[in-house]
């Protein structure tokens, strides 16, 4: 059972825990089809998923604990993004390289499921209200997993149509230019909210 109460800490315990589980299927989804379809753009998208599921389980615990906690979160969330953004850049240039066949229904269909999966997270989250900056965080992350699905379509009907991995290769590329500004974002809020403490505890 997905713990929580009637108050509105219950209610953001109840989202996060229900985007955790949705995000973990979707992100085994992405490593699965990214795989078997030779494409860079699921797998990014995988590793995304993947990241919002270790930043979900972290706004969870932070939810329990003090504005500092909740700060430092969202910092973790922000390095986090950051990361997965450089790690998607190299598996672009391995591809661009060493060359891919990545396989287009494959792409739209996966990136279709995908897109109604984080649009329902992204709603929900939306749902919250005055939410703390960790929670905003969370926001981020599915908004911009919500874009790169859109682009995941596009690219699969490109490489159908072109018969060239290139349309892949940009999604890829372009899912981590997303979370570089997504990282950058979180960690300016979350800068934003530690000054803010400060001063009301001077």
């Amino acid at each position: 059972m997905i713990p929580g109460n009637d108050n509105n800490g219950g209610q953001e315990r109840r989202t996060l825990w229900i985007v955790l589980l949705m995000n973990a299927a979707i992100a085994a989804g992405f490593f699965v089809s990214g795989f078997f379809a030779d494409s860079s753009a699921l797998i990014a998208n995988g590793v995304d998923n993947l990241s919002d599921t270790a930043v979900y389980a972290l706004s969870l615990v932070a939810l329990t604990r003090g504005q500092t906690w909740k700060t430092r979160a969202a910092v973790a969330s922000g390095v986090m993004l950051l990361i997965f953004a450089g790690g998607i850049l190299i598996d672009v240039g391995r591809r661009y390289v060493q060359g891919s066949e990545p396989i287009g229904p494959t792409m739209m269909v996966m990136s279709a499921i995908a897109g109604v999966v984080n649009y329902l997270c992204l709603r929900l989250l939306q749902r919250l209200k005055d939410p703390d900056v960790n929670l905003r965080a969370a926001t981020t992350f599915s908004f911009n997993d919500f874009i790169s699905n859109g682009g995941i379509l596009i690219a699969g009907v490109l490489v159908l149509w072109l018969g060239t991995n290139w349309p892949d290769l940009l999604v890829g590329f372009a899912t981590a230019i997303i979370a570089i500004k997504g990282g950058v974002e979180i960690l300016r809020d979350a800068r934003a909210e530690t000054k803010k403490s400060e001063r009301r505890s001077s």
